[in-house]
């Protein structure tokens, strides 16, 4: 190969090689931007549970308990045979009292299938049963701690999109959407997403 011909194979290589690459923007430290795979699972290493329960809010939270919540007739069906499993519910009905004495745990109370219910509308929420509505699993999180801290972190998202409740809610129509948790075909740690006052 002569020189020449050796000049416009190397002039070819470089050429293909430059039109291969892509110019990758950089930070603020110097360091390549690459773009997320659309592919890729949620990854929530570097967030902080609050951060996670407000971004994830109306996707996970709000959009499939308004819309997938089960009603009484069904819960009572899907609660005879689970165990430990929570779902989204919505209830129409009365208030049959409201318990303001703790103000850190304020209830109300709602009968769902013949049964009064406790339903708790904070500041303070207990229980796992809005974050396990969700469909979230223990291997969904990398970081563990993220996983047991969320059901606080929702809980108190929960308590701040609630409207206040005060005694004139007694023996007052209302639509309730919360997550319950079902064992052994009783409900547990039910925990309000949304209320309304009246029915529609």
């Amino acid at each position: 190969m002569s020189l020449k011909q050796w000049g416009i194979g190397w002039l070819c290589c470089s050429a293909l090689l430059l039109t291969a690459c892509r110019v990758v923007d950089l930070d603020e430290n110097g360091q390549p931007i690459i773009p997320p795979d659309p592919n890729a699972k949620a990854s929530f290493a570097n967030q902080t549970p609050a951060q996670i329960a407000q971004q994830t809010w109306n996707s996970k939270v709000l959009t499939p308990a308004q819309s997938h919540a089960l009603d009484s007739t069904t819960l009572t069906t899907r609660a005879a045979n689970a165990n430990n499993e929570s779902v989204f519910v919505k209830v129409q009905g009365k208030v049959d009292s409201v318990s303001l004495d703790n103000e850190r745990e304020r209830t109300l109370t709602v009968t769902v299938n013949d049964q009064p219910l406790q339903v708790q509308i904070g500041p303070m929420i207990r229980g796992n049963a809005i974050r396990d509505a969700t469909g979230y699993k223990f291997e969904d999180f990398t970081n563990q701690v993220q996983f047991a801290q969320l059901s606080k972190a929702y809980n108190r998202e929960a308590a701040k999109h609630l409207p206040k409740v005060d005694e004139s809610w007694q023996q007052q129509p209302v639509t309730v959407v919360m997550a319950v948790t079902m064992r052994n075909g009783a409900l547990s740690d039910a925990a309000a997403i949304s209320l309304e006052r009246g029915q529609p």
